[in-house]
């Protein structure tokens, strides 16, 4: 089973905020893991860290047993862009481009795609397993926050991760699309996708298996 582990991880910035106290968790493969906290408590510090956005002062984290935190930046990327995808609180679609464009964007850095036909017919498979086929053609200002947020799940997707980390990814969103989204990020750890969510909303508790509380930079027990 592929994972993500992180070990130790201390980040400091301008040599006196500790964002984050030698924290370590470990993400599976057909998993959806919750890390709660306040703003400010450090959860969104260690996606970043997770997702090789952001380097750690220290510690080291492994993605399917590759210590990835002391590569270099195009081999960085490259793991990134084949084992991670990401959903953010903000949808960041491109205004100019449809909904399925949208999805190609991750594809047009990718070798695996051949050619633009082959990535619009996996971009328009992916709306489908979003529940947005007949909107696929649609620009985001025509399409509703909740829809909005499931092109952005469908393009996290694009490369077919092993590992899906989404900060805070119904910020934006009403109750029923809450509801919307958590289901299919369920769905998508039970399809065996690694799936993380940090967040403050305690709806998410209900479709995790696995549950971390952080504060101060610290994170808690895991709860089940």
């Amino acid at each position: 089973m592929n994972s993500i582990v992180a070990k130790d991880l201390v980040k400091i910035y301008n040599q006196k905020v500790t964002a984050l106290k030698e924290v370590s968790i470990t993400i599976n493969q057909g998993e959806f893991i919750v890390v709660m906290g306040h703003s400010g408590s450090g959860k969104s510090t260690l996606l970043q860290m997770i997702g090789l956005l952001d380097l750690p002062t220290s510690g080291s984290i492994f993605i399917n047993s590759r210590d990835v935190s002391k590569l270099p930046k195009n081999a960085v990327a490259d793991v990134r862009q084949k084992s991670l995808g990401f959903v953010f609180q903000a949808f960041h679609l491109n205004p100019q481009l449809k909904a399925y464009e949208n999805v190609m964007l991750p594809m047009l850095i990718n070798p695996e795609y051949k050619n633009k036909a082959e990535m619009e017919k996996k971009a328009k498979e992916l709306i489908d397993v979003v529940g947005l086929s007949e909107r696929a053609e649609h620009y985001p200002r025509q399409l509703s926050g909740g829809e909005q947020q499931r092109v952005a799940v469908a393009r996290a997707l694009a490369n077919d991760p092993d590992f899906i980390l989404a900060d805070e990814p119904t910020g934006n969103l009403d109750s029923e699309n809450e509801v919307v989204i958590f289901t299919l990020l369920k769905e998508l750890a039970q399809q065996g996708k690694g799936i993380m969510v940090v967040s403050h909303n305690e709806s998410v508790l209900e479709y995790a298996d696995r549950v971390y509380y952080m504060k101060d930079g610290v994170l808690g027990d895991e709860k089940q």
